[in-house]
Protein backbone atom coordinates (compact mmCIF):
# COMPACT_ATOMS: atom_id res chain seq x y z
CA UNK A 1 0.00 0.00 0.00
CA UNK A 2 1.36 3.88 -0.74
CA UNK A 3 1.39 5.90 2.10
CA UNK A 4 2.61 9.70 2.18
CA UNK A 5 6.14 9.97 3.81
CA UNK A 6 5.63 9.64 7.98
CA UNK A 7 2.27 8.92 7.80
CA UNK A 8 2.43 6.05 10.25
CA UNK A 9 4.42 8.06 12.37
CA UNK A 10 1.56 10.77 12.55
CA UNK A 11 -1.07 7.69 13.19
CA UNK A 12 1.33 6.95 16.11
CA UNK A 13 1.89 10.28 17.67
CA UNK A 14 -1.99 10.90 17.07
CA UNK A 15 -2.21 7.85 19.55
CA UNK A 16 -0.33 8.87 22.16
CA UNK A 17 -2.27 12.49 22.21
CA UNK A 18 -5.69 10.77 22.28
CA UNK A 19 -4.53 8.78 25.10
CA UNK A 20 -2.81 11.75 26.97
CA UNK A 21 -6.20 13.69 26.15
CA UNK A 22 -8.49 11.22 27.46
CA UNK A 23 -6.55 10.99 30.50
CA UNK A 24 -5.84 14.79 31.31
CA UNK A 25 -8.65 16.66 29.97
CA UNK A 26 -12.33 17.29 30.82
CA UNK A 27 -14.05 15.17 27.59
CA UNK A 28 -17.26 14.24 28.76
CA UNK A 29 -20.88 15.89 27.91
CA UNK A 30 -21.81 18.38 27.84
CA UNK A 31 -24.70 15.69 26.59
CA UNK A 32 -25.83 13.04 28.72
CA UNK A 33 -26.65 9.78 28.50
CA UNK A 34 -30.19 10.36 29.52
CA UNK A 35 -29.76 6.93 31.53
CA UNK A 36 -30.82 9.25 34.31
CA UNK A 37 -34.10 9.10 32.89
CA UNK A 38 -34.43 5.36 33.81
CA UNK A 39 -35.49 3.63 37.09
CA UNK A 40 -35.62 0.14 37.46
CA UNK A 41 -38.09 -0.54 40.58
CA UNK A 42 -36.15 -3.05 42.75
CA UNK A 43 -37.38 -5.54 45.65
CA UNK A 44 -35.99 -3.98 49.11
CA UNK A 45 -36.14 -7.62 50.53
CA UNK A 46 -34.69 -9.63 47.20
CA UNK A 47 -35.37 -13.32 46.45
CA UNK A 48 -32.67 -13.82 44.55
CA UNK A 49 -29.12 -13.77 46.21
CA UNK A 50 -26.19 -12.33 43.98
CA UNK A 51 -24.50 -15.56 43.73
CA UNK A 52 -27.00 -17.16 42.25
CA UNK A 53 -27.41 -14.86 39.54
CA UNK A 54 -25.78 -16.09 36.09
CA UNK A 55 -24.85 -13.59 33.75
CA UNK A 56 -22.95 -15.71 30.90
CA UNK A 57 -23.78 -15.15 27.60
CA UNK A 58 -22.76 -16.15 24.00
CA UNK A 59 -21.01 -13.65 22.03
CA UNK A 60 -19.66 -14.37 18.96
CA UNK A 61 -19.41 -17.80 19.27
CA UNK A 62 -17.90 -18.08 22.63
CA UNK A 63 -19.27 -18.27 26.38
CA UNK A 64 -18.46 -15.05 28.40
CA UNK A 65 -18.61 -14.91 32.18
CA UNK A 66 -20.53 -11.59 32.01
CA UNK A 67 -22.02 -9.51 29.12
CA UNK A 68 -19.14 -6.79 28.98
CA UNK A 69 -16.48 -5.56 26.27
CA UNK A 70 -13.41 -3.40 26.99
CA UNK A 71 -13.98 -1.68 23.77
CA UNK A 72 -11.59 -0.99 21.43
CA UNK A 73 -9.12 2.14 22.96
CA UNK A 74 -5.66 1.72 21.58
CA UNK A 75 -2.60 0.10 19.99
CA UNK A 76 -0.26 1.08 17.15
CA UNK A 77 2.09 3.41 18.93
CA UNK A 78 5.37 2.26 20.87
CA UNK A 79 4.27 1.78 24.04
CA UNK A 80 0.68 1.13 23.80
CA UNK A 81 1.40 -2.34 23.57
CA UNK A 82 1.75 -2.14 27.64
CA UNK A 83 -1.49 -1.11 27.66
CA UNK A 84 -3.10 -3.60 25.63
CA UNK A 85 -1.16 -6.58 27.12
CA UNK A 86 -2.41 -5.55 30.57
CA UNK A 87 -6.44 -5.14 29.11
CA UNK A 88 -5.95 -8.68 27.82
CA UNK A 89 -4.89 -9.49 31.08
CA UNK A 90 -7.84 -8.36 32.76
CA UNK A 91 -10.49 -9.41 30.13
CA UNK A 92 -9.05 -12.52 30.74
CA UNK A 93 -9.00 -13.05 34.20
CA UNK A 94 -12.92 -12.07 33.79
CA UNK A 95 -13.74 -13.39 31.09
CA UNK A 96 -15.12 -10.85 28.96
CA UNK A 97 -14.56 -9.74 25.44
CA UNK A 98 -11.89 -6.94 24.50
CA UNK A 99 -11.81 -4.40 21.31
CA UNK A 100 -8.79 -3.31 19.87
CA UNK A 101 -7.77 0.23 19.12
CA UNK A 102 -7.78 1.37 15.21
CA UNK A 103 -5.66 -1.01 13.59
CA UNK A 104 -4.89 1.31 10.59
CA UNK A 105 -1.15 1.72 12.16
CA UNK A 106 -0.18 -1.84 11.42
CA UNK A 107 -1.88 -1.68 8.57
CA UNK A 108 0.76 1.15 7.84
CA UNK A 109 3.48 -0.18 9.02
CA UNK A 110 3.86 -4.04 10.23
CA UNK A 111 6.47 -2.99 12.54
CA UNK A 112 3.34 -1.85 14.95
CA UNK A 113 1.51 -4.99 14.62
CA UNK A 114 2.44 -6.47 17.49
CA UNK A 115 1.38 -3.63 20.02
CA UNK A 116 -2.35 -5.58 18.80
CA UNK A 117 -0.42 -9.29 18.63
CA UNK A 118 0.23 -9.12 22.05
CA UNK A 119 -3.55 -9.50 23.40
CA UNK A 120 -3.55 -13.07 21.60
CA UNK A 121 -0.10 -13.65 23.27
CA UNK A 122 -1.93 -13.39 26.26
CA UNK A 123 -5.41 -15.03 26.10
CA UNK A 124 -6.88 -17.25 23.27
CA UNK A 125 -10.13 -17.87 24.66
CA UNK A 126 -11.57 -14.82 25.11
CA UNK A 127 -13.21 -13.03 22.10
CA UNK A 128 -11.51 -10.58 20.53
CA UNK A 129 -12.94 -7.49 17.92
CA UNK A 130 -10.51 -6.50 15.70
CA UNK A 131 -11.14 -2.47 14.32
CA UNK A 132 -10.51 -0.11 11.33
CA UNK A 133 -12.37 3.64 11.18
CA UNK A 134 -14.35 3.62 7.60
CA UNK A 135 -12.32 6.28 6.18
CA UNK A 136 -9.82 3.48 5.64
CA UNK A 137 -12.32 0.70 4.83
CA UNK A 138 -13.25 3.02 1.91
CA UNK A 139 -9.93 4.06 0.94
CA UNK A 140 -8.34 0.01 1.16
CA UNK A 141 -11.87 -1.49 0.61
CA UNK A 142 -13.33 -4.83 1.64
CA UNK A 143 -10.54 -6.76 1.02
CA UNK A 144 -8.62 -5.11 3.36
CA UNK A 145 -10.68 -6.87 6.75
CA UNK A 146 -8.72 -10.53 5.48
CA UNK A 147 -5.44 -8.57 5.99
CA UNK A 148 -7.00 -7.64 9.86
CA UNK A 149 -7.63 -10.57 10.34
CA UNK A 150 -4.60 -11.98 9.51
CA UNK A 151 -3.00 -9.64 11.83
CA UNK A 152 -4.63 -10.95 14.59
CA UNK A 153 -7.08 -14.15 14.95
CA UNK A 154 -9.80 -11.67 16.21
CA UNK A 155 -13.44 -13.07 16.12
CA UNK A 156 -15.06 -10.14 14.41
CA UNK A 157 -13.86 -6.75 12.61
CA UNK A 158 -15.30 -3.35 14.21
CA UNK A 159 -15.49 -0.37 11.50
CA UNK A 160 -16.06 2.62 13.68
CA UNK A 161 -17.97 5.61 12.24
CA UNK A 162 -16.43 8.92 13.47
CA UNK A 163 -17.84 11.39 11.08
CA UNK A 164 -17.71 14.14 13.32
CA UNK A 165 -14.32 13.53 14.64
CA UNK A 166 -13.28 13.87 11.47
CA UNK A 167 -14.44 16.69 10.32
CA UNK A 168 -12.65 18.39 13.31
CA UNK A 169 -9.71 16.26 13.41
CA UNK A 170 -6.80 18.03 11.57
CA UNK A 171 -5.85 15.00 9.41
CA UNK A 172 -9.52 13.98 9.29
CA UNK A 173 -11.79 12.81 5.69
CA UNK A 174 -14.91 13.82 5.41
CA UNK A 175 -15.80 12.25 2.14
CA UNK A 176 -18.03 9.07 3.60
CA UNK A 177 -20.72 9.29 0.75
CA UNK A 178 -19.66 5.46 -0.35
CA UNK A 179 -19.06 4.23 3.23
CA UNK A 180 -23.04 2.45 3.30
CA UNK A 181 -22.14 0.64 0.09
CA UNK A 182 -18.48 -0.59 0.95
CA UNK A 183 -20.27 -1.69 4.46
CA UNK A 184 -22.47 -3.81 2.70
CA UNK A 185 -19.70 -5.47 0.60
CA UNK A 186 -17.89 -6.31 3.62
CA UNK A 187 -20.21 -7.43 5.50
CA UNK A 188 -20.75 -9.81 2.37
CA UNK A 189 -17.27 -10.60 1.75
CA UNK A 190 -16.02 -10.51 5.35
CA UNK A 191 -15.08 -14.08 6.36
CA UNK A 192 -16.01 -13.06 10.54
CA UNK A 193 -18.90 -10.79 11.23
CA UNK A 194 -18.85 -6.95 10.96
CA UNK A 195 -19.64 -4.75 14.02
CA UNK A 196 -20.55 -0.99 13.06
CA UNK A 197 -19.29 1.11 15.93
CA UNK A 198 -20.20 4.87 16.43
CA UNK A 199 -17.48 6.34 18.87
CA UNK A 200 -19.76 8.55 20.63
CA UNK A 201 -22.27 10.13 18.79
CA UNK A 202 -25.23 6.95 19.02
CA UNK A 203 -27.19 5.39 15.80
CA UNK A 204 -30.65 5.96 14.93
CA UNK A 205 -33.10 3.60 14.12
CA UNK A 206 -33.28 5.16 10.24
CA UNK A 207 -29.63 3.99 9.76
CA UNK A 208 -29.89 1.17 11.74
CA UNK A 209 -32.55 -0.10 9.15
CA UNK A 210 -30.03 0.57 6.37
CA UNK A 211 -27.55 -1.51 8.27
CA UNK A 212 -29.58 -4.07 8.77
CA UNK A 213 -30.63 -4.73 5.19
CA UNK A 214 -26.72 -4.71 4.44
CA UNK A 215 -26.49 -7.46 6.49
CA UNK A 216 -24.62 -6.00 9.54
CA UNK A 217 -26.41 -7.83 12.76
CA UNK A 218 -23.44 -6.06 15.45
CA UNK A 219 -24.51 -2.51 15.77
CA UNK A 220 -21.94 -1.18 18.91
CA UNK A 221 -24.31 2.36 19.83
CA UNK A 222 -21.54 3.80 20.94
CA UNK A 223 -23.98 6.76 22.18
CA UNK A 224 -23.28 10.22 23.37
CA UNK A 225 -22.96 11.67 27.13
CA UNK A 226 -19.25 9.38 27.26
CA UNK A 227 -16.27 10.76 25.66
CA UNK A 228 -17.12 13.62 23.53
CA UNK A 229 -14.50 12.72 20.37
CA UNK A 230 -15.05 16.38 19.44
CA UNK A 231 -13.73 17.75 22.83
CA UNK A 232 -10.63 15.55 21.98
CA UNK A 233 -10.15 16.74 19.16
CA UNK A 234 -10.75 20.59 20.07
CA UNK A 235 -8.16 19.81 22.91
CA UNK A 236 -5.58 19.07 19.65
CA UNK A 237 -6.66 21.70 17.75
CA UNK A 238 -6.03 23.86 20.48
CA UNK A 239 -2.28 22.37 21.47
CA UNK A 240 -1.84 23.52 17.77
CA UNK A 241 -3.68 26.95 17.31
CA UNK A 242 -5.99 25.61 14.94
CA UNK A 243 -8.94 28.06 15.44
CA UNK A 244 -11.02 27.13 12.68
CA UNK A 245 -10.87 23.34 13.77
CA UNK A 246 -11.51 25.20 17.28
CA UNK A 247 -14.97 26.62 16.43
CA UNK A 248 -15.95 23.48 14.65
CA UNK A 249 -15.78 21.74 17.51
CA UNK A 250 -17.06 24.35 19.87
CA UNK A 251 -20.15 24.16 17.84
CA UNK A 252 -20.87 20.44 17.36
CA UNK A 253 -20.09 19.19 20.58
CA UNK A 254 -23.81 18.68 21.41
CA UNK A 255 -24.66 16.88 18.73
CA UNK A 256 -25.59 13.00 18.77
CA UNK A 257 -28.52 10.80 20.09
CA UNK A 258 -27.84 9.69 23.54
CA UNK A 259 -27.12 6.12 24.36
CA UNK A 260 -30.19 5.01 26.30
CA UNK A 261 -31.90 6.42 23.25
CA UNK A 262 -29.84 4.76 20.75
CA UNK A 263 -29.87 1.55 22.45
CA UNK A 264 -34.54 1.62 22.08
CA UNK A 265 -33.80 2.89 18.42
CA UNK A 266 -31.47 0.27 17.34
CA UNK A 267 -33.76 -2.69 19.65
CA UNK A 268 -36.84 -1.40 17.36
CA UNK A 269 -35.15 -2.70 14.37
CA UNK A 270 -35.08 -6.29 14.66
CA UNK A 271 -34.58 -8.76 17.98
CA UNK A 272 -32.03 -10.11 15.57
CA UNK A 273 -29.46 -7.56 16.18
CA UNK A 274 -26.97 -7.79 18.90
CA UNK A 275 -26.74 -4.51 20.99
CA UNK A 276 -23.22 -3.47 22.19
CA UNK A 277 -24.80 -0.44 24.09
CA UNK A 278 -21.52 1.82 25.37
CA UNK A 279 -21.16 5.48 25.38
CA UNK A 280 -20.86 6.69 28.73
CA UNK A 281 -21.58 3.30 30.52
CA UNK A 282 -19.78 4.15 34.17
CA UNK A 283 -21.61 2.25 36.81
CA UNK A 284 -22.72 -0.80 37.35
CA UNK A 285 -26.92 0.70 37.29
CA UNK A 286 -26.20 2.06 34.01
CA UNK A 287 -24.73 -0.99 32.61
CA UNK A 288 -28.41 -2.76 33.71
CA UNK A 289 -30.12 -0.15 32.69
CA UNK A 290 -27.96 -0.66 29.44
CA UNK A 291 -29.38 -4.48 29.86
CA UNK A 292 -33.06 -3.38 30.45
CA UNK A 293 -33.41 -1.35 27.72
CA UNK A 294 -32.35 -3.74 24.55
CA UNK A 295 -28.63 -4.11 25.13
CA UNK A 296 -26.84 -7.62 24.68
CA UNK A 297 -23.36 -6.60 26.11
CA UNK A 298 -22.06 -3.38 27.74
CA UNK A 299 -19.09 -1.69 26.53
CA UNK A 300 -17.06 0.34 28.70
CA UNK A 301 -13.71 2.31 27.15
CA UNK A 302 -12.20 5.47 28.93
CA UNK A 303 -13.10 3.97 32.79
CA UNK A 304 -11.17 0.77 31.52
CA UNK A 305 -8.47 3.32 30.71
CA UNK A 306 -8.99 5.44 34.12
CA UNK A 307 -8.53 2.35 36.01
CA UNK A 308 -5.45 1.19 34.47
CA UNK A 309 -3.67 4.09 34.87
CA UNK A 310 -4.50 3.99 38.52
CA UNK A 311 -3.25 0.18 38.73
CA UNK A 312 -6.94 -0.66 39.89
CA UNK A 313 -8.56 -2.61 36.46
CA UNK A 314 -8.56 -5.97 38.22
CA UNK A 315 -10.34 -4.47 41.18
CA UNK A 316 -12.46 -2.01 39.26
CA UNK A 317 -13.94 -5.07 36.78
CA UNK A 318 -14.41 -7.24 40.07
CA UNK A 319 -16.19 -4.42 41.59
CA UNK A 320 -18.48 -3.95 38.65
CA UNK A 321 -19.43 -7.33 37.74
CA UNK A 322 -20.28 -7.86 41.51
CA UNK A 323 -22.07 -4.31 41.29
CA UNK A 324 -24.74 -6.06 38.45
CA UNK A 325 -25.02 -9.17 40.03
CA UNK A 326 -26.39 -7.39 43.39
CA UNK A 327 -28.46 -5.09 41.40
CA UNK A 328 -29.96 -8.07 38.85
CA UNK A 329 -30.42 -10.14 42.47
CA UNK A 330 -32.31 -7.06 43.94
CA UNK A 331 -34.60 -6.95 40.72
CA UNK A 332 -35.08 -10.44 41.04
CA UNK A 333 -33.40 -11.53 38.06
CA UNK A 334 -30.98 -14.70 38.12
CA UNK A 335 -30.47 -15.12 34.79
CA UNK A 336 -30.02 -12.58 31.61
CA UNK A 337 -33.16 -13.81 29.89
CA UNK A 338 -35.12 -12.47 32.31
CA UNK A 339 -33.38 -9.07 32.52
CA UNK A 340 -36.20 -7.45 29.83
CA UNK A 341 -39.15 -8.64 32.34
CA UNK A 342 -38.43 -6.57 34.95
CA UNK A 343 -39.98 -3.60 35.87
CA UNK A 344 -38.90 -0.10 34.13
CA UNK A 345 -40.16 2.89 34.31
CA UNK A 346 -39.00 5.80 31.65
CA UNK A 347 -39.70 10.01 32.73
CA UNK A 348 -38.46 12.96 31.34
CA UNK A 349 -36.71 14.08 27.97
CA UNK A 350 -36.12 10.28 27.46
CA UNK A 351 -39.88 9.27 27.48
CA UNK A 352 -40.98 12.06 24.91
CA UNK A 353 -38.38 11.24 22.53
CA UNK A 354 -39.96 7.60 22.71
CA UNK A 355 -43.40 8.79 22.31
CA UNK A 356 -42.54 11.21 19.65
CA UNK A 357 -40.86 8.68 18.02
CA UNK A 358 -43.46 6.26 18.08
CA UNK A 359 -41.48 3.56 19.93
CA UNK A 360 -41.63 1.22 23.11
CA UNK A 361 -39.74 -0.89 24.78
CA UNK A 362 -40.25 -4.43 25.34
Amino acid sequence: MLLKEGESEKTAKRKLEHIEIVLTKPVEGPATTWFEYVFLPHRALPVVDPERVSINFSFLGKEISAPLMITGMTGGAPGTEAINRSLAEAACRFNIALGLGSQRAALESEELAYTYKVVRDVCAEIPVVGNLGISELIRYGPAVVDSLVSILEVDAIAIHLNYFQEIVQPEGLAGLSKGLEVLSKTAELSPVPIVVKEVGFGISREFAVELYSSGVRYIDVAGCGGTNWALVELHRAISTNNAVKRYIADGIKEVGIPTAVSIVEVRSVSDDITIIGSGGIRTPYDAVKALRLGANVVGLARPILVAYSKNQLNEFLEGFVAGMKSLLASLGVSTLSEVRKSPIVVVGLLRDWILSRGLQIT
